[in-house]
């Protein structure tokens, strides 16, 4: 067996373990203060919504271009007047995206920008987006994601309680707060693409902590009929028991998102692919990383306020306390034998008398004569 498959067994077995459960108002800070830098970015720099959702023209140069990005850029704002995002394509073609302007003003800025890049208007593709279908994309989108939301809360609340639904609501929100903080603070465009990203990514991270729900909900059955464990420590054994199970299936699902984003679009220039991969890979590793640290420790809370949790709680503190103090007096006992078999004093047995000598006294003597 491997060394990762052992240490798998041994955290499923309980004879290693983490204390995720314990050490969680680090993890509530780590996580507060990722979402508030994601928020500022958020409120700083918004974020860069491509021309699906504002509408606007996207034109295509032919291949074989020598033009630069940045010589791009500075033709494309000349005829438009408004600020263009140009990405150069793994065929040497140019993507111009400007958004924000009128359909009716595409035709005079395509034939504008023809002549600065000194080709044939006839072969400059151009693709426009009305604003009003942009509105309706960006409404459609955030009604998917509210969708979502209210099932995913509804089926955790029958199919577990609803403290777990609220816990992995909780985690969501975490993973969609950072996942757009993240784009807001690199700049990069959100398009229709980004939206099925983060339904993707919710997805995975759904799984995560449905799986450590599962083992959590199967692990506390009658667990006030024992006074072994609190409900914050059998939770701490499911984090423990399915935690190389969760990093595998993470790792795994990062590797081809990473080929994605780390060479499709960025050594091939294919920038299309930037919109999804950047949010499946941020979401990915958020989502494992929230299933771990935020929603099951988050479950144990809530689950420790219920009078049951208090109750069991005290009779496992009461238990262990007595069991603590019973090893401290055998202890104690057994040092106790030891200083008496060492420290008494050696025990002094009758002496040997000697026999008495009897004076004056003898074998009696006849008289002389």
């Amino acid at each position: 067996m491997s060394k990762l498959g052992n240490l798998g067994a041994r955290l499923h077995r309980g004879e290693i373990s983490y204390d995720f459960v314990g050490k969680r108002k680090i993890w509530y800070g780590v996580s507060i203060l990722i979402t508030i830098t994601a928020i500022l970015g958020l409120a700083v720099r918004g974020l860069n919504m491509s021309i699906d959702f504002q509408g606007g023209a996207v034109f295509t140069t032919p291949t074989g271009m020598s033009t630069s990005v940045a010589q791009a850029e500075t033709y494309a704002h000349d005829a438009s007047g408004q600020e263009a995002v140009v990405q150069k394509l793994g065929n040497g073609s140019l993507r111009i995206q400007v958004a924000g302007i009128d359909t009716g003003k595409a035709d005079q800025i395509k034939t504008k920008l023809a002549d600065d890049l000194k080709i044939n208007p006839e072969k400059l593709a151009a693709d426009l987006v009305g604003p009003s279908w942009g509105q309706e994309i960006a409404s459609k989108a955030w009604e998917g994601l509210a969708i979502f939301m209210v099932l995913v809360v509804i089926y955790l609340a029958i199919a577990f309680e609803w403290r777990m639904a609220v816990a992995a609501l909780v985690a969501l929100i975490h993973d969609i707060t950072i996942t757009t903080g993240i784009y807001a603070l690199v700049g990069f465009q959100v398009s229709p693409g980004t939206v099925i990203g983060l339904l993707t990514i919710l997805g995975y991270s759904l799984y995560d902590t449905v799986v450590v729900f599962d083992s959590l909900k199967e692990q506390t059955k009658d667990i006030t009929k024992q006074t072994r464990f609190t409900y914050s420590d059998i939770a701490n054994q499911s984090i423990n028991g399915t935690l190389v199970r969760s990093v595998n299936t993470t790792v795994v699902a990062l590797l081809p998102v990473a080929g994605l984003l780390f060479i499709g679009g960025g050594f091939l220039g294919a920038g299309d692919l930037n919109d999804i991969s950047l949010s499946l890979f941020v979401g990915l590793a958020a989502g494992a990383y929230s299933s771990i640290f935020i929603a099951t420790p988050l479950v144990a809370d809530l689950k420790e306020r219920e009078p049951a949790m208090k109750a069991l709680r005290k009779r496992v503190l009461a238990k262990r306390a007595q069991a603590s103090a019973e090893d401290d007096l055998a202890a104690d006992r057994a040092a106790g034998v030891d200083d008496d078999s060492e420290d008494a004093p050696a025990v002094v047995g009758p002496r040997n008398q000697p026999a008495s000598r009897t004076r004056g006294r003898g074998r009696p003597s006849g008289k002389r004569r």
